[in-house]
């Protein structure tokens, strides 16, 4: 199987999800789902019909965070040498040619991103036109609302 690049960050979070979703919901349904049990009708219980969705959703959720962390390729950005080139984990100081406008972007793994919090998914065609270009180059995005040039104006592995 192939390997899923996802920064140190990134790897913690899930780690701390995993742990909730084992230590707190788990119980928590299981709890739920003996309460249900025992005001007796099951085929006419909406609580326990509930509790037993929920535990549905658990279950697969802790198997798609296990299999994602059995595949992960941790990357510690503040330990990258890339050579001032853009690479994954990289944090982005950008400039629109056109506007002028500046943005901040690091370039992360698919659970991690977050447009809101200047996280780009490694895929998405924005960190695709930063992949491997150094400070001062230009990097030309596709975006939906056509053609858009960026100055990369810093590069830093933090």
């Amino acid at each position: 199987m192939a390997t899923i690049p996802i920064t140190k960050r990134g790897a913690e979070i899930l780690k701390a999800e995993l742990h909730r979703l084992k230590t707190v919901d788990r119980p928590w349904v299981i709890g739920a789902i003996s309460e249900a049990r025992a005001q007796g009708d099951l085929s006419e219980n909406a609580e326990y019909d509930a509790a037993k969705d929920r535990q549905g959703f658990i279950e697969g959720r802790i198997q798609e965070v296990e299999g994602k962390l059995s595949v992960a390729q941790v990357i510690d950005p503040a330990a990258l040498d890339a050579g001032g080139r853009v690479v994954f984990g990289t944090t982005v100081d950008l400039e629109a040619e056109e506007s002028g406008e500046r943005v901040t972007y690091q370039i992360v793994g698919e659970d991690e991103a977050d447009l809101k919090l200047g996280l780009v998914n490694i895929s998405s065609p924005i960190a695709r036109a930063l992949i491997g270009k150094e400070e001062g180059d230009t990097a030309i995005v596709m975006a939906p609302g056509g053609q858009k040039a960026y100055e990369i104006v810093a590069v830093r592995y933090v």
